[in-house]
């Protein structure tokens, strides 16, 4: 498909589908409920479902909670081919038995990993256009295992966050809370796990983004250690901390996917280092009684000091107590001036102009060519404005100073440091939590990550359900272990996992038929009080730089101060629908354009109308003018209609 195909379809299918998919299950149809894939394959093998089958109950489940209901915003695309892939492999397995233990089975993709048959945009506008030549490593191993490719899910845009939030896929919101963020980056994976819309997900994680949102949506994560998995085909952050991985509701299903995925690759050198260190099953870990006897060490550094960190940090007290119950000696375990090597050691944003730059350089259809680019076009959230900011202003030749080399080796003293508290008190595992906050009420940001820890030696941390705070939020227990051992990590997260059983599914999204806790009222954006009307005219002769486009937007907008709600009614002015792809809200700071902060109709049907709510600062910038909209052409994301919005007053 050509990227003009792309543009006008993508958009428009994924609602088609998710449309077609919105009616009730029969009494007589499969639940999959909260089943592992051992469960799953269970019952395909006994014939009380099929692959197709669940593909089937995942699709109505996504309609159901995704795109209707709670609305949480999770999936960005759908497989087309997703049925058939499911039924070629049930008469696959018919003839010629299973490949293995995925077989059938189907999976969500973080938007970051490349797929040969689907859109690969990071959550990205400037990526929009963009299809991937093949499949990332990770992805063809999934295939080749017989995993059904579902779709793709929301993150972060380009990873680069920890609330997940893109201008191609919006805010994802957590289905234990949906006020809340899901965690970031792979926020959209998270929650596809939890909220059953997959039977698992895949994750990457630079500093936490697999760990993160999967504590916050009570699930089982694991970063594995660097050269176990590769990056190929995974859009870069940075190549010394990225890494991709599992989530799921299991540990026994992350043991099953991780076979599946591990290996070494000629693409990614790293996992050179994994050669002969790799077990023939990991699921030869799944034991309860491994925690028995093993010696945890708990960071106390990383449960933090102040009153808001308190909650957290006392449940996940009670995991570790909870541990010792089962047989593990519990040591307090201290790292000579830890936050000073964290701090020396962090590679978060050196390596970001220069590996992403080369990735949106070689990517065909890319309506950005580089960090600064990308920058200048506005086709980004307004989220990333900083870290892009700050990765721009590195100097070209960075990857030869001194002081890249400093960080290199103070990682290096920083894995050496941590080794050498686990020698001496002979530790099969450090435990702490893994985010000291729970996940902020969507526009804040993320605070209290403990997840430098193993992206800055890339040790493997693997986090499990802890508990839920007194408002019901989840919280995780974290496991950080030495180099490669993978096996030791899941052994000692299953053995807790099944004697605490934590994990339970959000009330939100419950079975299909059940009783939903009523939603909230929504709030009126027509209410008269402070209300404020104004138009915008959204011209090709206003974006910047002018763009040749046939088509306009007329944009009538209602704002009422007090509520922050914005209302707004769409039409074309000139042109026809088949030319838009999406409407967008901007806001503008140092640059001419500026990022999205509210996507306001994606696809684009000649007329669209609803709400947002803005944040404080995305008012203040409206009131002044700072704000525009842009309908983006369906040839290019380049290519816009835009309307300056004046001072609103």
């Amino acid at each position: 498909m050509n990227r003009r195909g792309f543009l006008q379809t993508a958009g428009a299918f994924s609602i088609a589908f998710f449309e077609s998919r919105a009616r009730p299950l029969s009494a007589a149809s499969y639940d999959a409920f909260e089943k592992s894939i051992g469960e799953l394959q269970a019952d395909m093998a006994a014939g009380r479902t099929s692959g197709a089958g669940l593909v089937r109950f995942y699709l109505d489940r996504i309609a159901a909670y995704d795109q209707a209901g709670p609305r949480l915003n999770a999936v960005i695309f759908l497989n087309p081919r997703a049925f058939a892939d499911a039924r070629a492999l049930d008469e696959e397995r018919r003839k010629r038995g299973p490949r293995g233990p995925l077989h059938g089975i189907p999976v969500l993709l973080k938007d970051n990993y490349e797929t040969k048959d689907m859109p690969t945009t990071g959550g990205s506008l400037a990526l929009a256009g963009a299809m991937p030549r093949r499949d990332a490593f990770q992805v063809r191993r999934l295939r080749e295992a017989g995993a059904v490719i579902l779709g793709k899910v929301n993150l972060h845009e380009l990873a680069l966050g920890l609330t997940t939030i893109s201008s191609y896929g919006g805010q994802t919101l957590d289905p234990y809370d949906p006020t809340r963020a899901p965690g970031g980056s792979s926020g959209g994976s998270g929650v596809a796990a939890a909220a059953n819309f997959a039977a698992f997900a895949m994750g990457t994680d630079t500093s936490g983004s697999i760990r993160i949102p999967s504590s916050h949506n009570s699930i089982v994560g694991l970063r594995p250690s660097a050269g176990l998995s590769s990056r190929s085909g995974i859009i870069p952050f940075g190549h010394t901390q990225d890494t991709g991985g599992p989530m799921a509701r299991t540990v026994s299903d992350i043991a099953v996917i991780l076979d599946a995925t591990v290996g070494e690759d000629p693409d990614d050198p790293s996992t050179a280092a994994g050669t002969g260190r790799i077990p023939r099953t990991y699921t030869a870990s799944l034991k309860k009684d491994v925690i028995a006897g093993s010696r945890i060490g708990v960071l106390t550094e990383f449960f933090g000091e102040t009153p808001e960190d308190r909650e957290v940090g006392d449940i996940v007290r009670r995991a570790i107590d909870d541990m010792r119950t089962q047989g593990a000696a519990i040591v307090d375990a201290a790292v000579p001036d830890l936050a000073a090597q964290l701090v020396a050691s962090n590679l978060l944003t050196q390596e970001l102009k220069f590996y992403l730059g080369d990735y949106l350089k070689n990517s065909p259809g890319a309506a950005a060519t580089s960090v600064e680019d990308l920058l200048a076009s506005g086709l980004h959230a307004a989220q990333l404005q900083g870290i892009l900011d700050i990765a721009s202003a590195q100097p070209d030749g960075y990857l030869g100073s001194d002081d890249y080399r400093r960080r290199l080796a103070a990682r290096v003293s920083l894995g050496q440091a941590i080794v050498k508290v686990m020698d001496a008190n002979r530790l099969d595992a450090i435990a702490y939590p893994t985010a000291r906050r729970i996940a902020p009420v969507v526009g804040g940001n993320q605070v209290g990550s403990n997840a430098g820890l193993s992206a800055q030696t890339g040790f493997p941390a693997i986090t499990v359900p802890a508990g839920f705070t007194s408002g019901g939020f989840p919280v995780g227990v974290e496991l950080l272990g030495r180099p490669f051992a993978e096996p030791t990590l899941i052994g000692l997260a299953y053995s807790y996992e099944q004697a605490t059983h934590h994990r339970r599914p959000p009330g939100s999204v419950p079975r299909l038929g059940a009783t939903r806790p009523a939603a909230a009222a929504a709030v009126s954006a027509d209410a008269a009080d402070g209300e404020i009307r104004f138009e915008v005219m959204a011209t090709s002769a206003q974006a910047v730089p002018p763009s040749e486009v046939p088509f306009g937007i007329v944009a009538r907008f209602r704002f009422n101060e007090r509520t922050r709600r914005l209302g707004y009614d769409l039409a074309l002015s000139a042109g026809s629908r088949e030319q838009v792809a999406g409407v967008y809200l901007h806001r503008r700071t140092t640059r001419p354009n500026g990022g999205v902060i509210h996507i306001l109709a994606k696809p684009f049907k000649a007329r669209a109308s609803g709400s947002v709510t803005l944040l404080e600062p995305e008012v203040a910038d409206l009131k002044a003018g700072r704000c525009y909209i842009a309908a983006v052409s369906t040839d290019s994301p380049r290519l816009s209609a835009r309307g300056n919005i004046i001072e609103v007053r």
